[in-house]
């Protein structure tokens, strides 16, 4: 889906999964990887390495969160979204600053900092009333320009037509 697409920059959260991902996007591009923290995933606390399921058992007040869960409601020892939307907001504006005009840069994350990136993008609103899951190794396109974020692509997988 993006072999043939023109990358100018290459940045990926440190934790190994989006950096495996970003060099198997990037091929044989002579395009460097850089490492951006502030990519990562959100941290989940007591919530980490468990499934949704393990999460209710051990955490029942979690249930009634359960609209709203994780993006609104910080795990315990977790980190919360609005957290996670500052940083991603800090990550997306030393892009801008270090980006050309034009320049395509492939960001490889995780998703719950696409959720923040849509907000930071979209605004709250906009970003909630898309209430997407993503998808494994999904494409999600923006555009950035002095007016903000628009979004081109969401959620993309390789058996969808595109939406640009």
């Amino acid at each position: 889906m993006l072999a043939h697409e023109t990358i100018d920059r290459a940045v990926a959260s440190d934790l190994a999964r989006a950096r495996e991902t970003a060099e198997i996007v990037l091929g044989e591009r002579a395009v460097p990887l850089e490492f951006d923290e502030r990519w990562r995933e959100m941290r989940f606390g007591a919530w980490e390495g468990l499934v949704w399921s393990e999460i209710v058992k051990r955490f029942p007040d979690t249930v009634d969160h359960a609209a709203t869960t994780p993006r609104f409601y910080t795990p315990p020892g977790g980190e919360s979204f609005d957290a996670v939307c500052a940083r991603v907001r800090d990550a997306v504006d030393a892009l801008d600053v270090a980006a050309s005009d034009g320049d395509r840069v492939l960001v490889a994350t995780h998703a719950g900092v696409l959720h923040a990136l849509l907000r930071v993008a979209l605004g709250r609103s906009e970003a909630d009333a898309l209430g997407v899951r993503f998808s494994p190794g999904s494409v999600t396109r923006f555009a950035f320009d002095a007016a903000g974020g628009r979004l081109v692509d969401l959620n993309r997988t390789p058996g969808d037509a595109a939406v640009s």
